[in-house]
């Protein structure tokens, strides 16, 4: 079939019958027609049809090595620095679709499989057959264009101990039955970003196992569809009210509702597990099989486009309300350009600098994409929501609903709620804007999920430190120490 219409997906959805939990409501049908997620879905199909736009075909798909249909571009496993650059061309006409608001495209989880599917060293040190599999798994993704979604953490019960001692080990999915044709999984896990609107779920390993006998039953990585037996999502309180886009500018198109996912004893096929056990092999597999390195190679594309939206943004509020000249507020509109800036040029050092694996991926540097996943969630991010606030103060609670301007007292807002540049209508429209990026609950879920994307900053920073190559440089201090003279 190759890359989906925006149609094709919606009638998928609506087609699959999964178990979800929003609101006190049961759903099981229709999902893309559901209040709740409807929004989102028409959003995601936006991103699909774009893949047969004249304008974009030839960016965002390549002709698939097996059936030579059009294919998504995330599927293109990187030869050399240009693949990775027309990856990232991709990248970005999706993320700039969005502004970066979208942080579960289907390019993200694609990028993973993409690595995956050629990591046969990996997988060959448990057994070659996973390799097999999860290389099986890719092309039937990349061929159906199927959007994924995934699971990393046990729930959040008792923080001081590991997933495997909470709820006395009942808590956290494990595997409960290992059979001839599969396995099964019971037990719960988060946090599954847009859930209700995925074809496939991915169950990835955490990451954080011990190597201890107790963790073998939570060592595993396997596949599901979203609709299979015994899967359940509880989703959060929704961000999308259900007002206009006049009104809830981003939340009511951008809005990806994230689900605790429950496995009631879901049953796994075997060609669905890629690796068994083995929780040594579970904690390396971002770092070895070069997933990590692809994932973050979007993510850093993603920001860039969220960042440069925040800069348009901050000019567009100063020029309106005529600050623009004040040196303060030059300051900050400098801090934004330097922070596009530095992102575009870690993107391009990631690439340039990027080299083949021992399985031929051209990955890009990942010392540098690290230095980036760790800056910009504690660094960038929040600055970005506090310079729109500065910017608008009192604006953003100043703000007229659409429907006030079809009442009576429309005059007086019009006369009242002007900007220098702009009629009150404008005006409002402007910081409505402005409030949904950096103020209303949407905002506020966006700077939740974009300090922990990738987990705690501070044991990301742990990591970070620990496998950065410094021996070369404290050589250096310690030979300018010991020199004699000049």
């Amino acid at each position: 079939m190759g890359a989906r219409t925006g149609q094709q997906y919606l009638d998928k959805l609506n087609a699959m019958t999964p178990e979800l939990y929003v609101d006190g409501e049961k759903v099981t049908s229709k999902v893309a027609e559901h209040p709740a997620f409807r929004n989102n879905a028409l959003t995601y199909a936006k991103l699909f049809d774009l893949q047969h736009d004249p304008a974009h075909r030839d960016v965002l798909t390549y002709e698939s090595p097996a059936t030579g249909d059009r294919v998504g571009m995330s599927f293109l496993v990187p030869r050399s620095e240009e693949d990775l650059k027309r990856r990232r061309a991709a990248f970005s006409v999706w993320a700039e679709y969005s502004n970066g608001f979208l942080g579960r495209t289907g390019d993200y989880m694609n990028s993973s499989l993409t690595a995956l599917s050629a990591a046969k060293k990996f997988f060959s040190q448990a057994d070659p057959v996973y390799g097999e599999r999860i290389e099986k798994y890719y092309e039937m993704a990349r061929e159906n264009d199927l959007l994924a979604t995934h699971t990393l953490i046990p729930p959040q019960v008792n923080r001081s101990v590991s997933g495997s001692q909470q709820g006395g080990g009942n808590l956290s999915a494990k595997v409960v039955e290992e059979r001839e044709d599969g396995i099964v999984v019971r037990g719960a896990r988060m946090l599954a970003t847009i859930a209700p609107i995925a074809d496939e779920l991915l169950v990835f390993p955490s990451t954080v196992l011990r190597g201890t006998p107790e963790d073998a039953p939570y060592s595993y990585a396997f596949a599901v569809p979203n609709d299979a037996p015994g899967l359940k999502y509880f989703c959060r309180a929704g961000l999308d009210h259900g007002r206009s886009h006049f009104d809830e500018p981003l939340a009511s198109r951008f809005e990806e509702m994230d689900a605790v996912v429950v496995f009631d004893d879901v049953f796994v096929p075997n060609e669905r597990v890629f690796l068994l056990g083995h929780p040594e092999l579970c904690n390396a597999w971002y770092s070895e099989t070069g997933a990590g390195a692809l994932m973050t190679h979007q993510v850093v594309t993603r920001t860039l486009a969220k960042t440069e939206f925040y800069l348009g943004l901050a000019s567009e509020i100063a020029a309106a309300i005529g600050i623009g000249g004040f040196q303060h507020i030059q300051q900050d509109l400098s801090e934004l350009i330097s922070y596009v800036e530095i992102e575009k040029a870690v993107l391009r050092a990631a690439e340039a600098d990027g080299k083949l694996s021992q399985d031929g991926v051209f990955l890009p540097k990942w010392e540098v994409l690290n230095a980036a996943r760790n800056w910009y969630p504690t660094k960038v991010s929040p600055r970005l929501t506090e310079i729109i606030r500065k910017f608008s103060a009192s604006g953003l609670m100043a703000l007229p609903g659409e429907a006030d301007f079809e009442a009576e007292g429309r005059p007086d807002i019009d006369t009242y709620l002007q900007s220098a540049t702009l009629p009150a209508k404008d005006r409002a429209r402007l910081f409505k804007l402005a409030f949904d990026a950096s103020v209303s609950s949407f905002a506020g879920r966006e700077s939740l999920y974009e300090y922990f994307f990738f987990g705690d900053p501070v044991r990301m920073a742990g990591a970070q430190v620990n496998a950065y190559p410094r021996e070369a440089l404290q050589e250096r201090v310690r030979e300018l120490l010991a020199r004699e003279g000049r």
